[in-house]
């Protein structure tokens, strides 16, 4: 299983527009920005999905069917395989369900929940072992969709339950805190605060 690992990338861009509307504002406004909730809401409204970690994995799983006659496994019926695959869960939050306040020098952020953003599989690793077919139950392409869907919704409860949404938290803070200190007149009077649901 490989490591998480943050996606900078995005944050870094959200850095430069944010860098480059806080020196316009200031160069407009005579050298002074007022700091208020809005202006730390609209600054921010770029990046709406907030990308922060990216989970990737590899996995191996087996399907088994067979046909039953009143709880009676019916012979020659049986199919199943084994396949492996690579892929990788984006977790992130919507910053459009994100609060703002400022109390004086300090900015609240108040983040929303930690979800899980897309959940692709690469295609290009799908490998295929120990397929058994039956005359009388073939595989069939709605077996490999069943099996891939229920594969995702385990491999993300495992993502979950080993601190994805804890790391996604965690690494939204620092791109966040990133992005607001970029701009001059936050980062010489102002500290930032994070309130999690």
């Amino acid at each position: 299983m490989k490591k998480i690992k943050r996606t900078i990338y995005l944050a870094l861009a959200f850095l430069a527009v944010f860098a480059i509307g806080g020196f316009a504002a200031s160069h407009f406004s005579g050298g002074q920005t007022q700091i208020t909730s809005s202006l730390i809401k609209n600054r921010l409204e770029a990046a709406k999905e907030l990308v922060t970690t990216k989970y990737y994995y590899t996995n191996v799983g087996s399907f088994e069917n067979h046909q039953d006659f009143y709880g009676w496994k019916v012979p020659f019926t049986t199919k199943k395989f084994i396949l492996s695959y690579d892929g990788v869960i984006h977790a992130g939050m919507d910053l459009e369900q994100m609060t703002v306040q400022v109390k004086g020098k300090t900015i609240q952020l108040t983040l929303p929940e930690a979800k899980i953003l897309s959940h692709e599989i690469d295609d290009n690793s799908l490998k295929v072992f120990d397929e058994k077919n039956s005359i009388f139950n073939s595989i069939q392409i709605e077996d490999y969709t069943s099996f891939a869907k229920g594969q995702k919704e385990k491999l993300e409860k495992e993502a979950i339950d080993k601190g994805l949404y804890k790391k996604t938290v965690a690494d939204a803070k620092v791109a966040l805190k990133d992005l607001l200190l970029a701009s001059p007149d936050i980062n010489q009077g102002y500290q930032i605060e994070f309130v999690t649901k």
